[in-house]
């Protein structure tokens, strides 16, 4: 429509030049370097057109090819993010050596080739094709180097899939060579030394962990608590143990697994009396299975004052298994064996335990019942075996 009316107007403003020109063509004349040109109007002006005619044509010749790769590049374009699509599609339908082979000859012929090599790599790596998944990687990172870090994360994220920790950890020390505190490689970091069980390594970048913003909360104190236990269940003497004791931040010493390492390592260290009179004062506030299973392998000195203690808690918690176990043991430690048989018998009738029936297997063969001794030791071995344990023949003497 806009070329329609220049159209128009140029044609009216021409006829309208023309008629005047007709009725008198005028006549121009131009000196230059002493030299006298001499012509008419209409001469000059069709010597004007065409001189801007053939500046148009010249421009227009100079600038083809630029325009030329233009429209081959928004070609080639069109046909690699078309190669892209299918490829994807091709991953998600699970044809996954189709999708890899079509992602890779798109990268090829992208003007950002990136995108293409990481989906190449997933396919690759989805395939178990572990080296061809590297070498996508690397030409990922040879055409895109300012995209070092997405190219590491996501070496990283499969070698982790893959159970390749040492590689992992490689990849990811590269990474924070380059780029400290970065947030999802950290938080790769933590998961790959909770896995490899390296506490000490993870206990060194917990301060980090905590202000990242991409692990929840309730994975940094299960961390952190798993390393504060691993330091406790590692303490050689009773000094390193009561500095890690106390290096454990106030909310979580009432925590039942950090307690539990601790009052065992006061009785590693010798010092079960202090286990003894400490444990009992946990479970005046806070009563639970682990610890009171624990209070019956402490051995106090005054082992008669323990089994009133667990007795005395027998008033009020009378249907706890755990405590009836430990009142058990306790009794065994002071030599009360039917005491101690009843009160296994009445936790196996109500929470029968391997633990549970190893000491009542001893108890019996102590009280010279082998045969029931026997079937004691079975029964318990048949909970944690996989299928139920055969009785066992007896071997009649001939």
């Amino acid at each position: 429509m806009k070329f329609g009316i220049i159209v128009v107007v140029v044609l009216f403003i021409s006829a309208f030049g023309a008629h005047f020109l007709l009725a008198d063509p005028g006549s121009v004349l131009i000196e230059f370097q002493g030299t006298y040109y001499q012509m008419t109007v209409p001469v000059l002006v069709g010597i004007v057109v065409a001189l801007l005619v053939t500046a148009w044509v010249v421009r227009k010749i100079i600038v083809a090819p630029r325009r030329l790769g233009e429209a081959a590049g928004r070609i080639r374009s069109a046909r690699s993010g078309q190669k892209m699509t299918k490829g994807m599609i091709a991953v998600a339908e699970g044809n996954l050596a189709r999708g890899e082979k079509m992602l890779g000859r798109a990268a090829r012929t992208s003007d950002s080739p990136l995108f293409n090599y990481l989906q190449a790599a997933r396919a690759a790596h989805l395939q178990g094709r572990d080296e061809r998944r590297d070498e996508w990687l690397r030409l990922a990172f040879q055409e895109t180097p300012e995209a070092a870090n997405a190219v590491l994360l996501t070496q990283a994220e499969f070698q982790l899939d893959r159970n390749q920790y040492e590689q992992a950890l490689a990849t990811l020390r590269r990474l924070e060579e380059d780029s400290k505190n970065h947030v999802h490689a950290l938080a790769l970091m933590g998961q790959l030394y909770f896995k490899l069980e390296d506490w000490a390594a993870l206990g060194e970048i917990l301060p980090r962990l905590r202000k990242n913003t991409q692990i929840k909360p309730a994975t940094i104190e299960m961390w952190t608590v798993r390393v504060h236990k691993e330091a406790l269940d590692g303490a050689a003497d009773v000094e390193v143990l009561e500095f890690t004791w106390k290096s454990i931040p106030r909310s979580l010493k009432a925590d039942i697994t950090l307690l539990e390492s601790y009052y065992k390592g006061l009785m590693r260290a010798g010092l079960h009396d202090r286990a003894e009179k400490e444990l009992a004062s946990s479970l005046k506030s806070n009563w639970c299975g682990p610890l009171v299973r624990l209070f019956g392998l402490v051995e106090a000195t005054d082992t008669t004052k323990q089994l009133k203690r667990a007795e005395g808690w027998l008033k009020s918690h009378g249907e706890d298994p755990d405590l009836l176990l430990a009142a058990a043991r306790l009794c065994l430690r002071n030599e009360l064996w039917g005491k101690a048989r009843s009160y296994l018998e009445t936790v196996i009738s109500m929470r029968p335990t391997p633990e549970a029936y190893q000491e009542y297997g001893a108890l019996l063969a102590r009280m010279g019942e082998a045969d029931a001794a026997a079937d004691a030791y079975r029964d318990g071995l048949g909970m944690v075996a996989a299928k139920p344990l055969p009785a066992i023949p007896h071997i009649e003497k001939e």
